[in-house]
């Protein structure tokens, strides 16, 4: 049977909204009055901490970035636990695959504390009992370690496992791990990346177009077909 990772960001939950004004609350405080939503947009699928360390280069921000991280996540916390939603038709993928008995896993650039706010926040947490911070792994999205330490987690082999994801840098990560791959592009504009050409299944319209039947069916083809049909 296929296991399946998922990103949490603009994946599974539309957290972007939220991660855009907290990372506007620190960077406002620290000198940065501007910081745009078009800007911010530049950094989905990248983790918070590479995001924070990149921002602090280029306003050349003088607070360690263990600082400008604690911040952010202070001020994510605070808005993750009350205005996070779930995608509808990535919930009932969930459940569809929860249901089936699916092994499942998420992989997430967030801190620890902010996937398991956002998880109980959605009421996700308990069909979603593996989760992988990419705190825990050496190197963030692109680079494959948080879907690679998912897998072992799930005592599955990566070339078993398929990765839903939202941004390009996830599905770098994806290939990297040598997984399957299925992408529902946060921003659609992105959707002709050359990072999502190896995606077997796009949803090139993003959350607007995804189709939770569809991507179970395709979900079971690539382990030869759901046990039982339907």
């Amino acid at each position: 049977m296929i296991s399946v990772i998922f990103d949490l960001d603009g994946t599974l939950v539309d957290s972007e909204p939220n991660y855009y004004e907290s990372g506007r609350r620190t960077l406002e405080r620290h000198g940065v009055p501007d910081f745009t939503w078009e800007q911010h947009a530049r950094f989905i699928g990248i983790g918070t901490l590479e995001t924070l360390e990149l921002l602090k280069e280029r306003y050349g921000l003088r607070a360690p970035v263990e600082q400008l991280l604690a911040e952010q996540n202070a001020a994510y916390l605070e808005l993750a636990r009350t205005r996070t939603e779930a995608f509808p038709e990535m919930r009932g993928l969930v459940e569809r695959l929860h249901a089936r008995g699916v092994p499942m896993a998420v992989a997430s650039g967030s801190s620890r504390e902010a996937i398991e706010a956002v998880l109980e926040g959605t009421g996700l947490s308990a069909l979603l009992t593996t989760a992988v911070s990419a705190e825990e792994v050496e190197r963030g999205k692109p680079a494959p370690d948080v879907f690679l330490e998912a897998a072992r987690r799930l005592g599955a082999a990566p070339a078993s496992c398929a990765v839903v994801e939202d941004a390009a840098p996830g599905a770098l990560a994806a290939r990297a791990a040598g997984m399957h791959c299925l992408a529902v592009p946060y921003v659609a504009r992105s959707a002709g990346d050359p990072a999502f050409a190896g995606a077997g299944l796009l949803f090139a319209g993003g959350q607007a177009e995804f189709s939770a039947a569809v991507a179970e069916e395709w979900l079971g083809s690539l382990g030869g077909g759901w046990a039982g049909g339907g």
